[in-house]
């Protein structure tokens, strides 16, 4: 006599539906890598993760939803502040990342690329300039331990030593033409993350040592 199928419990169901929304931001990261947000296509997601399209709109709400979840997730996959790391550590965290995990770098071109000049007031948006205020907050912190200098504008820091990081995602042909290497070679980003090293050891105070 066959035994009734019993339900899945609710530590089950749980994992199951934890399992089902990363396969559907995975699949998501990959198709706004490649198309951006306007071309990107729901029914191209979930065909992707391989669940129903509805389980979009069940989970994140629809498509705007899925985005702000993918920007959360890079958020706290790369860390907006790491105080207990070096600055040329965390510098080459975020290359490391950029060159390993290449569509959130596309995604992030694709969303400069339709970026009209004014921000949307929308809760995705304010959580980007907190991720953002973060690193510029944890980069004045360095300052004041001498780490950088304190005449350098910590906003501009930010945005210069981020842009090295995407500089081999975005720009591979330049890398190879200036270096000779293949910018996704671990001899490049071996080289790379040593010469970032030394230019953020030239921007400390004096007499701070940069290990």
């Amino acid at each position: 006599m066959t035994q009734p199928r019993r339900s899945p419990s609710g530590d089950r169901r749980k994992r199951d539906a934890e399992r089902t929304r990363e396969r559907i931001l995975d699949a998501a990261l990959i198709e706004f890598g490649e198309h951006g947000y306007a071309g990107a296509r729901t029914s191209a997601i979930a065909a992707r993760a391989g669940v129903n399209p509805q389980l979009i709109s069940y989970y994140f709400n629809g498509k705007e939803g899925l985005y702000q979840a993918l920007q959360q997730r890079w958020q706290t996959t790369s860390g907006a502040a790491q105080p207990d790391q070096a600055m040329a550590d965390v510098v080459g965290g975020y290359l490391r990342l950029g060159a390993t995990q290449r569509s959130w770098a596309r995604l992030l071109i694709w969303e400069g690329l339709a970026d009209a000049g004014t921000a949307a007031d929308t809760e995705g948006e304010a959580q980007a300039r907190a991720y953002f205020t973060a690193m510029v907050d944890d980069v004045r912190r360095r300052q004041r331990t001498g780490e950088l200098s304190a005449d350098l504008d910590p906003a501009y820091v930010v945005l210069t030593f981020f842009a090295a990081a995407m500089a081999p995602t975005v720009m591979p042909q330049i890398v190879r033409r200036l270096t000779g290497l293949r910018a996704d070679s671990p001899e490049f980003l071996d080289a790379y993350t040593v010469q970032l090293r030394r230019m953020l050891g030239h921007l400390a105070e004096p007499g701070h040592r940069v290990d």
